[in-house]
């Protein structure tokens, strides 16, 4: 039986500067570096800032995760790395850079969306994927559903958000409780300690709703709402229970989120579901997304919060699961695409 496919992964479609190494479903290495504490006096991420972050960091990176892997670049069966979509500078950096490791070390190239491979990073945690399933990708920039037949040749977008992603609504919200960037994992936190007690709307899940966005996404309501309730409370001079209000504000996330993904796993008839990005880490999205899904008997895919962040593991996951199936690696003159559509597996 010919060994699993070696492959290096290289990840840098925002503010992560991620490199995996991978053997198959085996994960030997994780490497990162991030510039989040670079952006966070801006309040958000800068793209200038996050090229210029990746620059400085490729070489590093790569060199650790090799070095935790205990291979070779020349070991390596094939190189994959982000083509999009992200943030354009950031991009050109990891295809640049990538595509000079391909040619020194005459490997193989995949250039890789960025999305799908927050779905095959699944198969790092839980083995291969139980097709068809449906995703739920949930991030800074994308909250959308997909339906997965075939993860190598690609997959359907069912819905997608039509204004703020959950982890933008995470980050203004966290803004406007003068909590630090980046927002979720302050939210959570605060979340823990606070009762969901105010009614915050959930968006495009009106009946009104159904025919035209059963599957889409709204957050820029609750986010308006949450800053209503905020300005209403310190106009009358009242104590503002900052804990109860991001436990209110991520009820109503978590509530859409789960409602919509459990919702296309019924219309499709598909009973696995697997949530991936950012927010996927996100402690109660995760306890209600199975504590629902056991009702209806679907089984729910997470990977450990580390795996849900943008990571080089899950870019190597993905050129694994491409190479084993025989795909063609990509031509070496493929671009960084920042609007690379979901449809899209490898360029």
């Amino acid at each position: 039986m010919p060994e699993e496919p070696l492959v290096l992964g290289i990840e840098t479609s925002c503010d992560e500067t991620g490199v995996g190494i991978v053997r198959g479903h085996t994960l030997l290495a994780d490497a990162l570096a991030s510039s989040v504490d670079e952006h966070a006096r801006f309040g958000g991420v800068v793209p200038e800032v996050a090229s210029r972050a990746h620059l400085e960091a490729m070489v590093p990176t790569i060199r650790r995760a090799l070095s935790d892997a205990g291979v070779t670049l020349h070991d390596v069966d094939a190189i994959a790395v982000t083509a999009g979509p992200g943030l354009a500078g950031a991009l050109l950096v990891g295809v640049a850079g990538a595509k000079g490791l391909a040619l020194a070390a005459e490997k193989p190239i995949y250039g890789v969306n960025h999305l799908a491979a927050h779905v095959a990073v699944d198969t790092l945690e839980h083995g291969p994927i139980t097709e068809p399933a449906i995703a739920l990708l949930v991030s800074g920039g994308h909250s959308s559903l997909l339906r997965v037949d075939d993860l190598t040749k690609g997959v359907e977008p069912m819905g997608a958000t039509i204004d703020d992603a959950a982890g933008e609504a995470f980050d203004k919200v966290a803004r406007l409780l003068g909590m630090p960037f980046p927002g979720g994992p302050v939210i959570d936190r605060a979340a823990r300690e606070g009762v969901a007690t105010i009614g915050f709307p959930r968006g495009l899940t009106a009946t009104r709703d159904f025919a035209e966005h059963r599957f889409n996404f709204s957050f820029s309501g609750l986010k308006t709402a949450v800053a209503r309730w905020v300005e209403s409370r310190e106009a009358a001079g009242e104590p503002l229970p900052i804990n109860d209000v991001a436990a209110s504000f991520q009820e109503a996330v978590c509530d859409v989120l789960t409602m919509k993904a459990l919702d296309a796993c019924r219309y499709t008839g598909i009973n696995t579901l697997i949530i991936g990005g950012g927010v996927a880490a996100n402690s109660r999205l995760r306890a209600m997304a199975e504590e629902r899904a056991a009702k209806h008997g679907i089984t729910v895919r997470v990977p450990r919060p580390k795996l849900c962040t943008d990571n080089g593991a899950m870019v190597a996951a993905l050129g694994s699961h491409l190479v084993a199936a025989g795909a063609p690696p990509s031509r070496m003159d493929f671009p960084a695409d920042s609007a690379l559509g979901v449809g899209t597996i490898a360029v």
